[in-house]
């Protein structure tokens, strides 16, 4: 930009915006990066309630959080992108289980990093000078938040965010800048009486008032590093990874198209449908090839073995006690192998009982003892 001329704010927002659309954004406006007080209250709020409990964040993340100058010192505007990702779910045969359409295809982090380099990039460019940052889902920034001041949407009673045209399945990120850039209005749109979301919920994570208990959400208890509390494991069902049941039962999200972007679609066939007696026996090799490149990869091969032990358990197929077994009795991860003590005690028959009572006399994790003696109590009491 020529720095002799006056400096038109508004021609960098459209540059912005054009070039985000040319790279994939489906929509893209502008925030005031000024601090986002009812959001932080909120914040406030759900860490008292405890709901964000298994997060390792404590009460400062929601200051940092709905102050975007925490990004960027001098921050005046936030540049907000949608990405859509819907992509149509691929037919699943028994004994495989379930993964959020969001971690099906190559991560999308870097593809979104990718897109919002750019346009910060730009953004410096025409300003002559670093007058950016960027965020996307990995610094303290409430994107959601931020994403429906700008008007891409509305925050709906899933606690996602639903954009009128692409529903809730997209991917925010955000260029914060110390440009004054002109923002946009927010929608005026909420989720009235619908409370569709709510009732498909099996855990009762969502309380229909806009917020959620993130500790008893599915996305949350099979993506924890430490044991799934028992009382949640059967109503887990078969995810293995995240959950979508809330964003499914949007209607927003039915009726949006499903994204064109090839990018979108399943890494693999394993990555969509994994088959739940090869994801128990994952080992670091197969691991590093198949979901390693998704948004699944962070977390490690033993949560998602885990994962298996339990949708195996909730599948109660008599069939898989052999491969939970030998789970019980070779994994090298005591987190495996007590999922794999409660499935087999879920299913209940004589040779999944057998095989706890073998294990029961060898093994040296007391962690997976109590599981063993949990999963047992049922069938052992007087009586029985």
């Amino acid at each position: 930009m020529d720095r002799s001329q006056p400096f038109d704010l508004a021609l960098v927002k459209d540059r912005a915006i054009a070039l985000a659309r040319e790279l994939g954004a489906a929509a893209v406006r502008v925030a005031a990066a000024s601090p986002d007080v009812q959001t932080r209250d909120a914040m406030r709020a759900a860490f008292a309630r405890d709901d964000l409990a298994t997060w390792s964040y404590d009460e400062s993340y929601a200051q940092r959080a709905s102050a975007p100058e925490h990004v960027l010192p001098g921050a005046r505007a936030v540049i907000c992108v949608a990405m859509p990702y819907a992509t149509p779910p691929p037919d699943r045969e028994p004994l495989q289980g379930r993964v959020s359409n969001y971690a099906w295809s190559a991560d999308y982090h870097y593809r979104l990093r990718s897109l919002l380099g750019a346009v910060a990039e730009l953004v410096d460019e025409l300003a002559g000078r670093p007058v950016t940052a960027i965020a996307c889902d990995t610094k303290p920034l409430a994107e959601r938040a931020f994403a429906a001041r700008s008007g891409l949407g509305w925050v709906g009673k899933h606690t996602n965010l639903i954009s009128p045209e692409s529903g809730s399945f997209v991917f925010l990120g955000e260029v914060v800048t110390t440009l004054d850039l002109p923002v946009d209005s927010p929608l005026r749109k909420s989720c009235g009486s619908c409370a569709r979301c709510v009732s498909a919920c099996p855990t009762g994570a969502l309380r229909g008032d806009y917020t959620i208990d993130a500790t008893r959400c599915i996305a949350d208890l099979n993506q924890r590093t430490d044991a799934i509390p028992r009382a949640m494991r059967p109503l887990v069902g078969g995810w293995v990874w995240g959950c979508d049941l809330c964003q499914l039962a949007c209607p927003p999200t039915q009726r949006a198209a499903a994204s064109p972007d090839a990018a979108n679609r399943p890494h693999s066939p394993a990555s969509a449908t994994p088959q739940l007696l090869e994801l128990l026996r994952l080992r670091s090799s197969t691991f590093k090839r198949t979901y390693a490149p998704t948004a699944m990869g962070w977390r490690g091969a033993a949560v998602l073995r885990r994962n298996a032990a339990v949708a195996l358990g909730n599948a109660l197929d008599r069939s898989t006690v052999t491969a939970l077994a030998r789970a019980l009795d070779s994994d090298p991860h005591p987190l495996v192998r007590g999922h794999a003590a409660w499935a087999l005690g879920r299913i209940g028959s004589p040779p999944a009982l057998d095989a706890l009572r073998r294990r029961a006399r060898i093994e040296p994790a007391p962690d997976v003892r109590e599981e063993i003696e949990s999963a047992l109590e049922p069938y052992e009491r007087p009586g029985r």
